[in-house]
């Protein structure tokens, strides 16, 4: 069954970051993607299993930054500090613009989206809901 977990715009709501958080302890990759979006203050996280749906990835997850500056920000920190923990080797997509970045650590692959962008490409909706109602606390 698929499952995704949100932090609606970091709003104070620890429901969903605590779930998310319980999810990722089996899990050490997903665990320190969601820590490093977590520091760096990413909005509306939502990590969605992918597990059934296809063989690209464990897990997905999407995150939002306030400008570009801080999705490229937050795309090379995370990519430094999962290489830095031995999970590289890390492949970095649509950095020069970060409009979109694509975080590819093998198991996981985050996007990182400014807003308007990621609104309009609604991975969340594609991916996590589509076969599915959301999980309790999301979006």
């Amino acid at each position: 069954m698929t499952q995704a977990h949100t932090d609606p715009a970091r709003s104070g709501n620890d429901t969903a970051k605590v779930a998310r958080m319980a999810d990722a302890a089996g899990d050490p990759l997903l665990a320190l993607v969601l820590k490093q979006l977590d520091d760096d203050q990413a909005q509306e996280v939502v990590t969605v299993d992918l597990e059934g749906k296809t063989s690209i990835a464990d897990y997905m997850v999407i995150a939002s930054g306030r400008s570009s500056r801080q999705v490229a920000s937050m795309a090379q920190k995370l990519a430094e500090t999962l290489k830095k923990e031995g999970f590289g080797p890390i492949k970095l997509e649509g950095l020069p613009a970060a409009d979109w970045v694509l975080v590819d650590a093998g198991d996981i692959v985050v996007h990182l989206f400014r807003p308007e962008v990621r609104s309009f490409y609604n991975l969340e909706r594609m991916w996590a809901f589509g076969d599915a109602p959301p999980v309790a606390g999301t979006a």
